[in-house]
């Protein structure tokens, strides 16, 4: 039986109408003002409680999940909060779990459509580890903008400082309570919640990325400086790094995903896995689409390098790469940097490099 929040009976909630990419089903996408749910003035309530949750405990768990994840999760402490992905060999994008510890159990939550999967995956690496996985029935609920110490009776707080602008933290409680902690909050939709995650550059696994995405085709999905993310880049030895320290430090992926703003003036709205053109050739995937507050429609998109400075259309709305959205450092890795400086040394003195 398909899941469905209790705040669906509150007046004016809405569900995000047909069949979509977005994980969306079962919880509000907005309460019949949604453009102005997204003017954050107070610490605001959106829920998210379809998302799957799973817990991972035991002696071995923190060496368990080091070895299979992303993320470095074996040295960390109570309170840690980060994302973490599961990859093939080939570097591919699996699975997506926000990471949160609390009382030496390791929380992952991910979206409803890959929770049996990922579930699946995790128990079927246990072999002789110490470690025990177990699926809950705990609803994850955001609550957007400043927030001071958060008393629900949660069981994890997740807090991710600036994330979109206006900072969120993440609470996980029984799914029985989330009516009763629901009041206690202004609501805000799942719609409010998708344009800031469009604004942190955050993709969502279906909706933005395909079978062959790996981590640094999104950028914000790498460890960088301070920023704790999903991957983190000096740590070794789990499924898919091999391709994650190569492209780091040889090369670049050979897609960015992107942030667009969509022509608001067309006559239809392009939806999630739409192709987007570029002189009539195929030069990337449409991911998520919302109606952002200040600035009408603006979406994810998966797009091929060479077109990050085209002029785009998908389906006859056209579009444009926000400047302001593209990696800072795009001149590669310090092996990429040798590898020019060879070529550079080559071409002066007449030979050839390959």
């Amino acid at each position: 039986m398909a899941y469905a929040s209790e705040l669906l009976a509150l007046p004016g909630a809405q569900e995000l109408p047909g069949p979509s990419l977005l994980d969306a089903e079962g919880v509000p996408w907005h309460y019949g003002n949604p453009l102005g749910e997204q003017r954050i003035t107070e610490p605001t309530l959106v829920d998210r409680s379809n998302r799957a949750v799973i817990a991972v405990s035991g002696p071995d768990a923190p060496g368990f999940l080091n070895n299979l994840l992303s993320q470095k999760l074996d040295t960390v402490a109570d309170g840690f909060a980060a994302s973490a992905l599961d990859l093939d060999a080939q570097g591919r994008i699996l699975h997506h779990a926000d990471v949160a510890l609390a009382d030496g159990v390791y929380y992952l939550d991910v979206p409803s459509y890959q929770g049996e999967s990922f579930t699946a995956f995790l128990r079927k690496m246990v072999f002789w580890s110490d470690v025990t996985v177990e699926e809950t029935d705990l609803a994850v609920l955001s609550i957007l903008g400043p927030v001071g110490p958060v008393d629900a009776g949660q069981v994890f707080t997740r807090r991710l400082d600036n994330w979109g602008g206006v900072g969120r933290t993440d609470i996980a409680v029984p799914r029985a309570h989330v009516g009763e902690i629901a009041q206690q909050f202004p609501l805000a939709g799942l719609m409010a919640f998708t344009a800031f995650r469009v604004a942190a550059g955050e993709p969502e696994t279906r909706a933005d990325l395909d079978e062959k995405s790996i981590p640094h085709e999104a950028p914000n999905l790498i460890n960088r400086g301070e920023a704790i993310r999903a991957v983190h880049l000096e740590k070794g030895c789990y499924r898919g790094q091999e391709t994650v320290a190569r492209v780091e430090n040889l090369g670049r992926s050979p897609r960015l995903l992107v942030k667009l703003q969509l022509d608001g003036s067309a006559p239809a709205e392009p939806a999630p896995g739409a192709e987007i053109t570029a002189g009539g050739r195929k030069v990337g995937r449409l991911g998520t689409v919302v109606h952002d507050a200040d600035y009408g429609p603006i979406a994810l998109g998966l797009l091929k390098r060479s077109a990050l400075d085209a002029a785009l259309d998908i389906g006859g709305t056209a579009a444009t790469v926000d400047p302001d959205f593209l990696p800072a450092d795009e001149a590669g890795g310090a092996g990429r940097r040798a590898v020019d400086q060879l070529r550079h040394r080559s071409s002066q003195t007449g030979g050839e490099f390959s």
